[in-house]
């Protein structure tokens, strides 16, 4: 019988983000875990694995690839109302109860998600950028499943996308290592990151380290990228507000010009038990951010309940610039350099 692992174990490529150590085994440096990875075994994601001579890598698939627009992902600072062609492949190394896409992310560790078997899909670097093109998109984003793990790949449908004048995004957990971020900044312009909780023991039982989350978006920032970030607000999970007040903090200290998504929960894979987020949640949360000191705070998954906060306000006069419902743009009143029309003030972003 063929299993997920015989099918995806030929669709790989040495990997570039590793070092060999003395007896046999391989250091992976593609995320935070930096697994130690020895011959005839896998990483915590699964999907990277030592065949006796190197470490194997996804490559030559998409497991998803569909243009949305960009503000999907989210990004709303960046190329507002463009498309983004977003491809996606197998695995994760977080294990996320409340994960959105576990078919495709929790494949070779949940024998629940085999059936993504189904959604490999060959294809190479140009295809997925000629695709991209007849669909009129302007962005190019890995996601769905976690993108660090399949960096390599990445990298080379960045570089073909780079060449046809396209801009390339990441859509990530976070947990990132100096390595990876060095390695994606020549063809990477922006990262979305998930800060899913500010306290250690919830990230710990999501598979992942706080610190790493954290660190990565301080490098990001500082190494130029434009980064915006996510806190899915779980009730029970994450939701105190002196928790959402700690991440809100977090993320002024590096940049008042962070935009934070605050997104709503909805009942999924393994927390099917836990309620919804409500509006009144979200908005409280979203008001924390703006008492933080963040310029730009964004409340999701609940079109039209949310009242301003879809909205892009000038940070000094506050004239509404970008308005939004769900993932639409009504309008766009920003000039082409990213200015506001009535007072002329810089809005921070990628235009």
């Amino acid at each position: 019988m063929t299993t997920l692992a015989d099918l995806l174990d030929p669709l790989t490529a040495p990997g570039l983000l590793t070092e060999t150590q003395p007896d046999g085994s391989i250091r992976c440096t593609a995320c935070g875990h930096r697994c130690l990875v020895r011959p005839g075994r896998r990483g915590i994601c699964q999907v990277r694995f030592h065949d006796g001579k190197e470490l194997r890598v996804p490559w030559g698939y998409v497991s998803g690839l569909n243009a949305d627009p960009v503000e999907k992902k989210p990004f709303y600072h960046f190329k507002p109302g463009s498309i983004a062609l977003t491809f996606g492949m197998l695995g994760c190394d977080f294990h996320c109860g409340y994960c959105q896409n576990w078919l495709t992310s929790q494949a070779l560790r949940d024998p629940g998600s085999d059936e993504s078997a189904t959604f490999v899909r060959r294809i190479s670097p140009e295809q997925i950028v000629a695709v991209a093109l007849r669909a009129g998109a302007d962005v190019i984003a890995s996601s769905y499943n976690e993108p660090l793990i399949t960096s390599e790949w990445a990298r080379a449908v960045f570089e073909a996308a780079v060449r046809e004048g396209l801009r390339c995004v990441f859509v990530s957990n976070g947990n990132a290592t100096p390595e990876v971020l060095d390695y994606l900044s020549p063809v990477l312009s922006g990262i979305k990151i998930d800060l899913k909780s500010m306290q250690e023991r919830n990230y710990r039982q999501l598979g992942g380290v706080l610190q790493n989350v954290l660190d990565t978006i301080k490098r990001a920032k500082e190494s130029g990228l434009w980064v915006e970030v996510v806190t899915l607000v779980v009730p029970g999970f994450n939701d105190s507000p002196q928790e959402l007040w700690e991440a809100a903090r977090f993320l002024a200290s590096l940049s008042a010009d962070i935009p934070w998504h605050v997104t709503a929960f909805h009942s999924d894979y393994k927390m099917m038990d836990t309620p919804n987020t409500p509006p009144r949640n979200l908005l409280q949360a979203a008001e924390i951010g703006r008492e933080a000191g963040l310029r730009f705070v964004y409340a999701g998954n609940l079109p039209g309940r949310v009242n301003e906060y879809e909205t892009t306000f000038c940070p000094q006069c506050n004239s509404p610039l970008i308005e939004r419902t769900g993932f639409h743009v009504r309008a766009n009143r920003l000039t082409p350099r990213g200015m506001c029309p009535n007072c002329k003030a810089e809005v921070a972003g990628v235009w």
